[in-house]
């Protein structure tokens, strides 16, 4: 999920879904391709690792939807590199939103946490951060299951402007944006859509 993706002209950024005609129509720009995601996220998966001093204290959870498939990612390659389970939660952040009740309808999808959150080093992870309000809301959406020993913050692209004093832990790119742009970030690639034109 495209963290906070409501950009200066009032669009939400995409997280794994096509291009619609309109959209097509707007300046897509590749940042990174579907390998060099997969580069970016093995270091953030040796980054994690050297930082983790007991790694059956290490947990993963993705914030619904467009962490998830990142999570799931660094889960595999962190077990591969560490010869160990690590386990993986999705976390789905809708209740505890700062703009809740701006909006007519939320979407649930549920919290899925397989695991004891207690004395777990909790590695957040989401595909994009923008202003840091939905890592806000995941924080405070986890701390609500139980007190892990620490968390950290993993993002495949931090793309600035942020409002909240949140800063990630392990980054994948570092992508300065104006608000007028929007990021699509998957597994597959980091593209960088400019709108052609503004909506109210």
């Amino acid at each position: 999920m495209q963290e906070d993706k409501k950009s200066a002209s009032g669009l939400e950024s995409k997280q794994g879904r096509g291009l619609s005609a309109g959209e097509k129509d707007q300046a897509v720009k590749q940042i990174l391709s579907g390998e060099q995601v997969e580069r970016s996220l093995n270091r953030i998966a040796h980054e994690i690792l050297e930082r983790t001093t007991k790694v059956d204290e290490l947990a993963l959870v993705g914030l619904k939807k467009g962490g998830v498939p990142i999570a799931q990612k660094l889960q595999s390659l962190l077990n591969e590199n560490s010869n160990f389970f690590i386990a993986l939660g999705k976390l789905d952040i809708s209740l505890f939103r700062d703009d809740v009740y701006l909006k007519p309808f939320q979407e649930i999808l549920g919290s899925e946490i397989p695991f004891e959150i207690n004395e777990k080093t909790i590695v957040l992870i989401d595909d994009v951060i923008y202003t840091g309000r939905s890592v806000r809301a995941a924080l405070d959406a986890l701390l609500a299951l139980g007190r892990p020993k620490r968390i950290w913050l993993a993002v495949l692209v931090d793309r600035g402007h942020r409002e909240l004093p949140i800063r990630p832990d392990f980054v994948g790119k570092n992508l300065p944006t104006s608000k007028e742009e929007l990021i699509e970030a998957s597994l597959d690639g980091v593209f960088l859509r400019r709108e052609s034109h503004k909506n109210a």
